[in-house]
């Protein structure tokens, strides 16, 4: 039933307090609270800890963990649970994803917990046989789907970072999978487009039971059963108990690939991250599978050697340098990037200063648009989706967690595992699956991704830190499927090279080019700059307006030592913190 303003603001008052007692807490933390205007939100700040994510309920646990006494890491976990079951178009058990993260006093780390193919795919399964794609087969229905990671990846954080018992931090979520939580407009909005598929695949489902409005209470009891499995038995009931066994008969009795030695076998993997400098700022970066940082610091390299901070913002100039150095970083991506277990990825060649170099004289200070087809990926010397989430924490400990997690696509291949209550990945649309031929997303790929027993498929997601003298100045991530890397892209040039606020710069239109195809995609608010408009057509630019672009969570250290929330109101996202 439609619930009035009072009633669900009530019945979120209760849920936190009944958390609260069950934590142990007591409720000396701020909620993001958003103004009365349709295009911006007002900026938000703390002094001690923050949390920042997709949605309220998750950050607000977050800050609750956090005002218990626990760190950055064990916010992150409770948070990455909490939104399995109220952002279920993106958050996930059923997925995979990436962290970035520098822990007090340590280097700073980084986590692959990214889907696997299973090891029964083989490089043409997706292809009939004359050789062509099969359409939509690794987009939607069962055969789409890798081996589930984000369990993992979140028990290997607990085991080496965590300092709350692990059962604890998964009580949120199973609270708010048992009792429900309430829809937004924008939940209501995407539930619809693909509520037919739901039903489709999987009969009479708890997405599919009512004519939902905004203001209902969804509600998942056989997810809360699954998650009070996990809370109890760790990663051993996911990859070898109860729920492995529902995994596999559901996906084995509609043809996907994957069994028992599949989920035995999958491990999160521990990997170095890329650092890189912009300016006088230290960049820390996902490496690959992830292909954003390389493509991230490969534009930041370009960009200041181009002096980006003499251009001004959103000016003609300014989009045609950023517009042409993202061609030649996606270019690059398209032939060398793939999983590092599997090939061999040139990352040092890649990010070597003589190569960028190399790629700048090629085309020299870009003044108008060259053509896609006249880029290629470069020569080297030698080898070494859209619907996502992420969500940043800073604690006051000194601990810093940037996490990009995802299902790939909104609600993944549309696969509820039956009995369990979770969905499960279409990422292996991820992988180059014939080469040349691109993805749901636009983005082509090679050789490098092409699908093979065990590998990681390639991805975009792209959580980054950023230091300033030693110390964490920005934690930023994004969803977006291609578009990741362009959006993190702007936040860190609007924020470290023209000076703007967090929030100010989560407000701020965005604009993207991956290469292939051959076209400058801009949000919807930029129809009203009809005179910039009509000079990048000049320029040689073919534009396309598309919806939002990204939904980015981020924090910043302002200069007077306080954080900032970067909420972005293209999505439901919100900050908490003391």
């Amino acid at each position: 039933m439609h619930k009035t303003l009072s009633v669900i603001n009530t019945l979120r008052k209760i849920i936190i307090s009944i958390l609260l007692i069950s934590l142990g807490c007591i409720p000396l933390f701020k909620c993001k609270k958003k103004n009365t205007s349709k295009k911006h939100v007002a900026s938000f700040y703390t002094h001690e800890y923050m949390a920042v994510s997709a949605r309220k309920e998750a950050s607000e646990i977050g800050a609750l963990i956090l005002e218990k006494g626990g760190n950055a890491f064990d916010a992150a976990i409770a948070m990455h649970f909490v939104l399995a079951v109220t952002y279920p178009q993106a958050g996930n058990i059923g997925g995979g994803g990436f962290m970035v993260a520098q822990p007090a006093g340590e280097n700073p780390v980084a986590l692959d917990f990214r889907e696997q193919a299973p090891a029964k795919a083989q490089e043409n399964i997706y292809l009939d046989q004359t050789g062509n794609v099969i359409p939509g087969k690794s987009v939607i229905g069962h055969r789409a789907s890798g081996i589930p990671g984000s369990v993992m990846g979140m028990y290997e954080i607990h085991q080496r970072f965590g300092t709350m018992p692990w059962s604890k931090l998964i009580q949120p979520a199973i609270y708010y999978a048992q009792h429900g939580f309430v829809l937004t407009e924008k939940d209501v909005l995407e539930l619809q487009e693909v509520i037919d598929e739901l039903d489709s695949i999987n009969g009479p489902n708890v997405f599919t039971c009512n004519k939902w409005q905004a203001g209902d209470t969804l509600k998942q009891p056989e997810l809360a059963k699954t998650l009070k499995r996990i809370a109890h038995h760790g990663p051993d009931d996911f990859y070898r108990g109860e729920t492995s066994r529902l995994i596999i008969q559901e996906m084995q009795t509609h043809g996907n690939w994957i069994d028992s030695l599949d989920l035995r076998n999958y491990k999160a993997i521990w990997r170095t991250p890329l650092k890189g400098t912009f300016y006088n700022y230290e960049i820390i970066t996902m490496p690959p599978p992830s292909s954003g940082g390389i493509a991230l610091l490969q534009i930041l390299f370009m960009l200041e050697k181009w002096n980006i901070h003499t251009i001004p913002f959103q000016s003609l100039q300014q989009i045609i340098t950023v517009a042409e150095a993202e061609k030649m970083a996606y270019a690059d991506r398209s032939k060398y990037l793939g999983d590092p277990d599997f090939v061999d990825v040139p990352t040092d060649s890649l990010l070597s200063k003589s190569y960028l170099m190399q790629r700048l004289n090629q085309f020299g200070i870009p003044s108008k648009s060259t053509p896609s087809a006249r880029i290629k990926p470069g020569i080297i010397t030698g080898y070494e989706s859209e619907e996502t989430t992420h969500f940043s924490v800073i604690d006051n400990k000194g601990n810093a967690v940037s996490i990009t997690t995802t299902i790939n696509s909104a609600y993944g291949s549309r696969v509820i595992v039956k009995d369990a209550g979770f969905i499960m990945n279409n990422e292996m649309d991820d992988f180059s699956i014939k080469p040349g031929i691109k993805n749901q997303f636009g983005l082509i790929g090679g050789k490098a991704n092409a699908i093979q027993p065990g590998k990681r498929m390639l991805s975009s997601m792209t959580p980054t830190l950023v230091k300033e003298n030693g110390n964490i100045k920005l934690i930023v991530g994004s969803p977006g499927g291609a578009t990741i890397i362009t959006t993190v892209l702007q936040q860190l040039l609007n924020v470290l090279i023209y000076k703007q606020g967090m929030q100010e710069s989560c407000n701020q239109p965005r604009f993207h080019h991956q290469w292939v195809p051959d076209i400058l995609y801009l949000e919807e608010t930029w129809k009203e700059k009809q005179e910039l408009l009509d000079s990048l057509k000049m320029a040689g630019y073919t534009i396309q307006f598309r919806p939002p672009i990204g939904r980015v969570s981020a924090i910043l250290r302002t200069q007077d030592n306080r954080w900032e929330a970067g909420v972005d109101q293209r999505g439901d996202n919100a900050a908490a913190g003391k």
